[in-house]
Parts: C-alpha cells; structure tokens; sequence
C-alpha cells in the first residue's frame, strides 16, 4: 500500500471567504510532494478531531498539482448522511431483478457490475466491478424511484440529500470564483448554475468477487466530467489519486477518508475554464476486500452553458489549450465513451 497523502481542509462556513478562496487557490495550483493540512481560521473540530492542523505556508514550487482537498462545515448533517448509505445498502441489496427494473436511462437509475469502464483508454473488454444508481436534477421528473410501499424513506431522503449538497457545492463554487480572482457569482453569472446537471452517484464496491488477478481496480482511473466532485465515503479504503498523468509508470498515492468531511476534486470542464491551472486529476478505486459504499455528488453546469477559457487564465505565451464547448456536448461524448456506445 502506498502512503496516503495528506490533504488540505477547507472549511466552507469561515467568516473570512476572502482567505478561504485564497487557501482553495493554492490548494489546487501550488504543490510539494506532501501537502501540510491546511489551517484555516475557524475551523470545526468537533468533526474531525483527531486531524492536526498545521500552518499553512506558501508553496516555493507553484505548479499544476492534484487539486484534491478536504471540505468541512459543508452544512450537510451527520444524520442525512449516515441515513442515505443506510438507504443505499438497502437497495442494492435488492435482487438484481428488481434493481434492473431501474435501469439507467437518461442518465438516471441503476446500473449493473461491469456495465461501465471508466477507463476508456485500457484494452479490456471488461467493465468495472461496481454498481451505482444515478439520480439527476430534481425538477426535470427524469429520475427513476424505487417504489414507495418497497423502499418507503428511499426516494425522500436521496431528494433531501441532493438539495443539501447542490446547496454546499454552490457556495463552494462561489469560492472558487473569488480564488480566480473573478466575482463572487461569476458561474452563476455565465449560467452554469441555472438548473445545474448535478447527479448523486451511489456506488457499491462488492469486494467479494472471484475475479482474475489483473483487475485491481473497483473503478478504473479516470477523471470526472464536471466542474467538481463531492465524495462521501464509509471509511472503507481505495481511492488513490495520480497526480501527473502524463507520467510513465503512473505514481499512485491513496486518500483517506476524514469523518463527515467531503473529499472535493476538480472536474475536467473547471479545468477547461481554467486552462489546466486547475488540474482535472487522474484518481481510481481499488478493488476493495470487503465490501464498500461511497457517494459522489457531480456538480456539472448548465446543459447550455458554454465552458471556455477564462481571460484571466490565458495569455499570449499561455494561449488557450481547448476549444469553446456546450456542457451536455462534452457530458454525453465522456458518456457514450464510458459506456462504449
């Protein structure tokens, strides 16, 4: 087992935004080869006692590193999360006949072991050993729910919990705004977050499969679509994260879980707008020995929304490195990849 790396935490609720914008920004542009855990002022200890806080000191090597970190009084209550990996554990412990009624369509429902290769770049033919189940925007009446008389607190507690994170994700974004040296409501501004693409994944690891001795991963490596990425796991470890990508062998380091705290990465379209100062990263699952539940919340822009360059991220020297595109354009290409569509 690799070291695990140790993150930065961001508490979301500080009174002094300013300093915390300015901590996100160099949290995801300025690297060493270990992070110290971030002190910011105000910090809730109460969550995650057993962290030690250290100074933070800016960073002599600026460079584009992994852009993983820590989020703590994210306003997400203790009790709605323990109470939808409850929810959670109980659907996929349906029969699969039952789980495939819901099966994923318009991006939303369930979906099997090996219906998905994250890594689209591998030369397996094999998808990965997880299951997951897709819940999308809440006002669209897309979504696929469980039946009430079968799963009575199911479908009210995953909409509590996309309402809750859609809301901590938000202000989160608007941090990342004044970290860009842009105003405060700048993504609301260009539209990314009038009716946001955000989806809850759940995900179950089985961890009990008899499986060939290549497939190490649960979820293969790949980088996720959106603007950014709240994890919430069971403690139950194997994410690891690669922070050059481009590098041969790939180097990975593993993260552990904080209790009640999210684990926020960088999506690939806030790398875009960002011209890769912040860095989309590489991460993976392992495959678990035991059983292992996790949920994601993707927070994706606007179906609308243009993602492109920012102009204070680019220059003459710098110019930008991708293209003007519609979110739903890039959300569906990275899907139909993942899916082999």
């Amino acid at each position: 087992m690799c070291d695990a790396l140790q993150l930065p935490i961001i508490d979301l609720f500080s009174p002094d935004r300013f300093s915390t914008a300015n901590s996100i920004r160099q949290t995801l542009v300025l690297g060493a080869k270990k992070y110290p855990l971030l002190c910011i002022q105000f910090v809730t200890l109460s969550k995650c006692n057993e962290i030690c806080f250290q100074t933070h000191e800016v960073f002599e090597q600026a460079c584009v590193d992994h852009g993983f970190f820590y989020l703590v009084n994210h306003g997400v209550d203790e009790g709605l999360i323990k109470k939808v990996f409850e929810q959670s554990s109980i659907f996929f412990s349906l029969p699969i006949e039952d789980k495939m009624m819901l099966a994923k369509k318009n991006h939303r429902g369930y979906t099997a072991l090996y219906a998905e290769k994250l890594d689209t770049t591998s030369l397996s033919s094999k998808g990965d050993p997880k299951e997951s189940f897709y819940i999308g925007p809440l006002s669209d009446n897309l979504n696929q729910w469980p039946l009430e008389e079968d799963l009575p607190s199911w479908r009210v507690t995953m909409e509590t919990y996309h309402q809750k994170v859609l809301s901590a994700a938000t202000k989160l974004l608007s941090l990342i705004a004044l970290s860009l040296k842009l105003e405060e409501d700048f993504f609301e501004k260009v539209g990314a977050l009038n009716e946001p693409l955000a989806f809850i994944r759940l995900l179950r690891y089985p961890g009990d499969l008899d499986t060939s001795s290549e497939e190490i991963c649960g979820a293969s490596a790949h980088s996720d679509y959106g603007t950014v990425t709240l994890l919430m796991t069971d403690g139950v470890p194997g994410l690891q994260v690669c922070r050059e990508k481009s590098a041969q062998p790939l180097v990975w380091e593993d993260v552990a879980s904080v209790s009640g705290a999210f684990i926020v990465n960088i999506g690939d379209m806030m790398e875009r707008w960002t011209n890769c100062l912040f860095r989309s990263t590489l991460h993976r699952v392992l495959r678990p020995r035991q059983e292992r539940y996790s949920v994601a919340f993707l927070t994706n822009p606007n179906k609308d929304c243009i993602v492109e360059c920012l102009e204070s991220c680019c220059s003459e020297s710098c110019p930008p490195r991708f293209p003007p595109i519609k979110s739903l354009d890039y959300l569906e290409e990275r899907t139909r990849l993942a899916y082999g569509l």
